[in-house]
């Protein structure tokens, strides 16, 4: 019993498939509710779709019948208006300007904080008997 090869990309890289699939099919009229960089790959978050994206593409096209209604419905469709969106990665920039997207303030956990037991954990949360029921509360 003989495998077969693992089927050739027809794109090698994610800039590939960007350059040459994605932006050529996928048009969009910018400004307003659709924005794109053309710095695209300043932005980690759209690094990290757009070859998620691709990935599925490169597997589901070699499947028959549906494989790309399928692409299309469980991926393009739901990544397209968050990677171009008004609140996506690229919401700051415009097709003739990049600008580094706002990073959040961070601060470390406290020494030891991971260490401690789950049981432990408990007065960080809210008590159940804290909480008010919503169904209740009159109009």
């Amino acid at each position: 019993m003989s495998e077969e090869p693992a089927p050739t990309p027809v794109y090698d890289s994610v800039e590939a498939w960007v350059l040459e699939r994605f932006i050529p099919m996928y048009r969009r009229t910018l400004g307003g509710e659709f924005r794109w960089c053309a710095q695209w790959w300043r932005h980690a978050e759209a690094i990290s779709r757009l070859t998620a994206l691709w990935h599925a593409w490169e597997t589901l096209r070699l499947e028959p019948g549906t494989g790309m209604g399928i692409w299309y419905r469980d991926h393009l469709d739901h990544q397209l208006p968050v990677l171009l969106g008004p609140r996506g990665p690229f919401y700051q920039c415009s097709e003739d300007e990049h600008l580094d997207p706002h990073l959040a303030v961070v601060q470390p956990a406290p020494p030891g904080w991971w260490d401690q037991p789950a049981e432990d954990d408990s007065d960080q949360f809210t008590d159940p008997d804290e909480l008010i029921d919503v169904t209740d509360v009159d109009e």
